[in-house]
Formats: structure tokens, C-alpha cells, sequence
């Protein structure tokens, strides 16, 4: 019923927001901050899917036994607290029956349910036309400079220091190199990935600037829009330099947990050996298994990330003014200095 629909637009006007997909659709994407209630199982709707195209009838028989009973436990359960105002925005897929199934029951009861009008399928759409329109907005400066330098620290301590910044590499649950895959933190899908970064952008205000590191257009598995690509390569840069001592220091800390598992340590590296041989990888894998680690990186940085940002240099660095800020003392009073000369 038309009586019982809501536009994304008026999602914050509701108490909560309930995702009735299944576990796996929830864990793949779904709006901020909603919680998942499936009417339908991970299982279950495999069963009702295969059943459907050799009985719509019996499939659809089957699938609301599954609903009812589903609907029952979580009245039971999650929602059994919920006060007679409760005011809840319910999904699907498409906006269409199992939305309209749980939206239907929780108005029987007394609250005043109502069910997003699309569904999740719009606000995907919804998501993507942000993503089109939303980096175009703001100023961004952008920190560049050599894998190791320390970019990462001192965005973190421009946030402390009030900065607005967009962590991609935070978003995207990786460093964005070749050992840059967090431990025990897998990736988001893409989707996922792209709810968060809209969610950042649009958490900004146009009144300062936005500091972002620079990235190529992929981390680790992730894709950046283009749109935020063409907003960062006009923006203004800074460039972050350290020297190599503390650049091999940084990260030793970074990725000393390569270090508990030397094997997949070495199958990583082992991917380089196409662009730079079985002399030079062999030589990386003799101060693996020696646990020279700060050896190890030294010659990583010199033979393989130093090169492979002068190639990459011109696609990932953005153009206009910059400054060399050296941040092997106090980051935030480096933060200071920085938002001292861009925040205006």
C-alpha cells in the first residue's frame, strides 16, 4: 500500500532501520547503521529460488511458511523490547514482498511501520549517483610522497587535530600496496566500500578543505570512483618526505605481522619476481628467512617501491602547489603547521 511507503530521503525520520534480506546480502552491502532481521534464510532462499522455477505456486506457499515463522521469532526476539511508538523503515531487494510481508505485520501490531520505497536496489542507485556527484564538492589536499614516508600517520594526526580527511585506505581495510592486506580484516566488497565512501563525503563540509593520501585508482581489490580521481589530481599537494632510516622504522611497524607467517610472506614476494628477477627475489628471501627485517625493507624500498612510484608518479600525484614537510619529529605539531597553511 502506497499509505505505507518512505523515500530514502526520509530515512533519518525513523526510529531504526531494518535490512529483512539474507545474512549474505546484509553482509555484502546495506544501508548505514540498519540491522538485519531476514525473513528468509541464506539457505531458505536458495530453497524458494530453485522451487519457483518449477512451481511459482508452491514456491511462493513454501516461501511465506518460511516468512511467517522467520517474522515470529524475531517478534519474539529483537524486536520483543520495541515500545508501541516505535517507529521502524523496513527493506528488501526491490522494495517488494518480504519488506512488504514484515511492514505489514509490525503495523497489525500497533507501530508505525513503513517500507523504503525501492528498496536497496535504489539506494544503490542512489549511492552511485553520489558517487558521480559528491568529490566534485569539495577541496581536497592531497598527501603524496614515497611508500613508507609516513602520509598515513600524519593524516591521522591532521583528524586529530580537527582536520577533515578521508581515509581511503581506512574505508578500503588496505594499505594499497602489494603487502598492504590488514591482518585478520578482510576487505569490504565493493559495494560496501562504496556505502562508506559516500558516507564519508558526505559527513564533509564545503567550508574546509579535505585531506586525503594520494592512491592510485585501485586498493588492493577496491576500485575508486572516477570522479573522486579527477577531483584529486586538481587539487593542491603536499609532499611528504622522511628519510630512509625512519621510512624502513615505519615500516617494520607497519607490517611486522608479515612476519608471522614468513611462507605467505615469501609467496608475496614472490610475485614480484617477473619485474625484477630470481636474483633480486632470492636475495629478498634469504633476509626473510634470516629475519632481517629492516634490511629486508631497505631493499625493498630501494629496488621496488621507490622505482615503482617514480613510474606511477604522474597517474597518482596530484598537480598544483606543494611543500616538503619532513615528519620524523612531532606529527601533530606537523598537522599544526599543514592545517596553518591550507585549512583557510
Amino acid at each position: 500500500m502506497k499509505d505505507q511507503l518512505a523515500t530514502l530521503a526520509e530515512r533519518s525520520r525513523f526510529d531504526e532501520i531494518i535490512d529483512v534480506r539474507t545474512p549474505a546480502e546484509f553482509a555484502e552491502d546495506h544501508l548505514p547503521g540498519a540491522i538485519n532481521a531476514p525473513v528468509l534464510s541464506n539457505a531458505e532462499r536458495v530453497i524458494v529460488g530453485t522451487l519457483y522455477k518449477q512451481n511459482p505456486f508452491e514456491a511462493t506457499r513454501v516461501g511465506a511458511a518460511m516468512v511467517a515463522r522467520n517474522l515470529a521469532q524475531h517478534l519474539d526476539t529483537l524486536f520483543a523490547d520495541r515500545p508501541h511508538t516505535w517507529r521502524p523503515l523496513v527493506y528488501c531487494w526491490r522494495g517488494g514482498k518480504r519488506s512488504g510481508a514484515m511492514t505489514a505485520w509490525m503495523n497489525l501490531i500497533g507501530w508505525r511501520a513503513r517500507q523504503l520505497e525501492g528498496g536497496y536496489k535504489g539506494y544503490r542507485r542512489w549511492v552511485l549517483d553520489e558517487l558521480d556527484a559528491a568529490p566534485a564538492r569539495y577541496r581536497y589536499v592531497v598527501l603524496a610522497g614515497n611508500t613508507g614516508c609516513g602520509k598515513t600517520r600524519l593524516l591521522h594526526a591532521l583528524g586529530a587535530e580537527g582536520a577533515q580527511v578521508l581515509d581511503l585506505e581506512g574505508l578500503a581495510r588496505h594499505r594499497g600496496s602489494l603487502l598492504g592486506a590488514w591482518p585478520d580484516a578482510p576487505q569490504p566488497s565493493q559495494k560496501a566500500f562504496d556505502t562508506a565512501l559516500v558516507a564519508a563525503l558526505n559527513g564533509f563540509t564545503t567550508e574546509r578543505p579535505v585531506f586525503v593520501e594520494a592512491e592510485s585508482k585501485r586498493i588492493g581489490l577496491l576500485h575508486l570512483p572516477e570522479s573522486l580521481m579527477q577531483a584529486l589530481r586538481s587539487a593542491a599537494a603536499i609532499t611528504v618526505s622522511a628519510s630512509l632510516a625512519q621510512r624502513v622504522a615505519y615500516l617494520c611497524q607497519d607490517y611486522a605481522h608479515l612476519f608471522d607467517a614468513p611462507a605467505d610472506f615469501a609467496a608475496k614476494l614472490a610475485r614480484l619476481t617477473e619485474l625484477h628477477g630470481k636474483e633480486a627475489l632470492a636475495r629478498w628471501q634469504a633476509l626473510l628467512a634470516a629475519g632481517e627485517r629492516a634490511a629486508l625493507f631497505e631493499a625493498l624500498i630501494v629496488e621496488h617501491y621507490d622505482p615503482a612510484y617514480r613510474r606511477s608518479r604522474p597517474q597518482i600525484r596530484a598537480s598544483g602547489e606543494t611543500i616538503q614537510i619532513a615528519p620524523a619529529g612531532d606529527l601533530n605539531e606537523v598537522a599544526r603547521q599543514v592545517l596553518a597553511r591550507f585549512a583557510a
